[in-house]
């Protein structure tokens, strides 16, 4: 048996990392939807990175788990209303980071 520490040592045969899991449970923690493209666009209000708003971005680390949820929700719909051909480099982040699907 390993001395590391659990969360050091790679999973077990069979099983993915946590973090691929899209967290639907209340208790799984909700990833951040940022990947470091930190620019406000003036006409929408919204990060060019992630599509949340600054008060989204700013309330972020005190925010619940359902509240998260909420936030990628919203983002999904912001993606969702830019149209066909719209998707952006952070869709390939999310899905990289086993974020929350739509």
């Amino acid at each position: 048996m390993s001395d590391a520490p659990r969360s050091a040592r790679a999973p077990a045969a069979g099983r993915e990392p946590a973090a691929s899991a899209a967290p639907l449970s209340s208790a799984a923690p909700v990833p951040s939807p940022c990947i470091s493209v930190c620019r406000i666009e003036p006409a929408s209000g919204l990060c060019e990175g992630c599509l949340r708003t600054l008060d989204e971005i700013a309330r972020w680390g005190s925010m619940s788990n359902e509240a998260r949820r909420e936030v990628w929700s919203s983002i999904h719909a912001r993606r969702a209303g830019r149209g066909p051909g719209s998707d952006t480099a952070q869709d390939a982040a999310v899905a990289a980071a086993g974020g929350p699907a739509s």
